[in-house]
């Protein structure tokens, strides 16, 4: 998990129709909030249209369940021609103690796109 606590970019609490038969927050709920919030700093990388093409990893570490606030973080890991990796980690803040509790982690890859949703070169570092 990344010790960039200060990049968050999604803070979120799931809602109840968010819930699973285990009573777990559904995977594919913080996956979709993993690739906008990867979105987010792709878009901003890449000055522009962003496309994701992967998911090269992604681990579940612990279940999210109702009541945690769901924190995102992400930031740039590599960088190609016309593609950006991007770290993204979710942390829960959960219960009285505010305790902090690392969820899932994944490594989102996204494409730049031009004005025909053609992959196009990133702007300069």
């Amino acid at each position: 998990m990344t010790d960039k606590r200060d990049d968050v970019v999604l803070r979120v609490m799931p809602r109840i129709a968010d819930i699973n038969a285990n009573g777990h927050i559904f995977g594919g709920w913080v996956l979709s909030q993993m690739d906008i919030a990867g979105g987010i700093v792709a878009h901003r990388i890449a000055q522009g249209a962003v496309a994701t093409v992967a998911i090269e990893s992604m681990k579940f570490i612990t279940p999210i369940l109702l009541g945690d606030v769901v924190s995102v973080y992400a930031h740039e890991e590599r960088r190609g021609r016309t593609s950006l990796a991007i770290r993204i980690d979710v942390v829960a803040t959960r219960g009285a103690e505010q305790e902090q509790v690392d969820l899932t982690s994944g490594l989102f890859t996204f494409v730049a796109l031009d004005e025909n949703h053609r992959p196009r070169p990133l702007p300069a570092i």
